[in-house]
Parts: structure tokens; C-alpha cells; sequence
């Protein structure tokens, strides 16, 4: 018996396809969101603080009439609330830089207006209260998260 050579089976060849484009996205730093939250609201506080002054320079109907203030009056608070208000917008800007300078002037501006709003709160009790309050969310999030994205991991 005689062996017949068959020729061998032909295949199609296969190409291999590159699998698609999938840029490295990095992960966010963490509490990234918590440096954007105190950013965003601390030029919205900035923002009310300097409204605020401008109704008290102004003697708006805003404000209770016979309140008493550690010192001087409706006017002078008005103006350190506006003067803290302009300072919180721009340290609220000069975060989104990301440097550490930065967070510092934003948790130093954030406690001075804290403090402003507590020495404020004779006029609008409950406004002053909460903008304090927020305040300390504030310095909490700059305080606990902002250096985060600095530290080697």
C-alpha cells in the first residue's frame, strides 16, 4: 500500500486586531471632592459675605434694628463682613491652583470668616450661625484633604 501525501489543510490567516484605544485615566486624589466642595463654597459664602456687607454699609431693613455688637456698629461689621467676603472669593479662586499656599490662605480666610460671622451674628442670628457652621466645613475640608494629592503614596 502507498502512502499518499496529502497537502495540508490551508486555513485563513488570522490577523490579530490591536484591542482599542483605552487612555490611563488616573484616579482622582483622595478627598478631591472634598477640596472642590471647599473651594466652591467658600466663594459662595465669599460671595453672600460681601453682599452682607453691602446691605449693612448701606442700612438696609435686612438687619435687626436695636442690636448691640462686641464693638463699633452695623456699619463697621458691614465693612470687615465685605473685606472677609472679597477674601474668600479670591482664596476660593487661588484654590483651584492646587498649591499648598493656597490651602492655607483658604483655611486661615475661612476661620476669619467664621469668626466675622460669629461677631456679626447680632444683626442676622441664624444667617450668621449657619454661614459659621458652613465655614467650619469649610476649614474641615481643606484641613483634612487638601494636602492629600501632595503626600507620596
Amino acid at each position: 500500500m502507498e502512502t499518499i501525501d496529502r497537502p495540508p489543510t490551508l486555513r485563513p490567516a488570522v490577523q490579530s486586531v490591536p484591542p482599542p484605544y483605552t487612555p490611563e485615566i488616573e484616579a482622582p486624589a483622595e478627598g478631591a471632592g472634598w477640596v472642590a466642595f471647599s473651594a466652591i463654597v467658600l466663594g459662595l459664602i465669599g460671595v453672600f459675605g460681601f453682599l452682607d456687607g453691602i446691605l449693612a454699609i448701606s442700612s438696609s431693613k435686612v438687619f435687626t434694628a436695636n442690636a448691640t455688637y462686641v464693638f463699633s456698629g452695623l456699619h463697621t461689621w458691614g465693612w470687615i463682613v465685605m473685606i472677609l467676603g472679597a477674601l474668600s472669593v479670591v482664596a476660593s479662586l487661588s484654590l483651584f491652583t492646587g498649591s499648598e499656599l493656597a490651602r492655607w490662605f483658604g483655611i486661615t480666610i475661612a476661620g476669619l470668616y467664621g469668626i466675622g460671622q460669629l461677631m456679626f451674628v447680632h444683626a442676622n442670628p441664624w444667617w450668621s450661625v449657619s454661614m459659621f457652621a458652613v465655614a467650619i466645613l469649610v476649614i474641615y475640608g481643606l484641613a483634612a484633604h487638601a494636602g492629600s494629592h501632595l503626600r507620596p503614596r
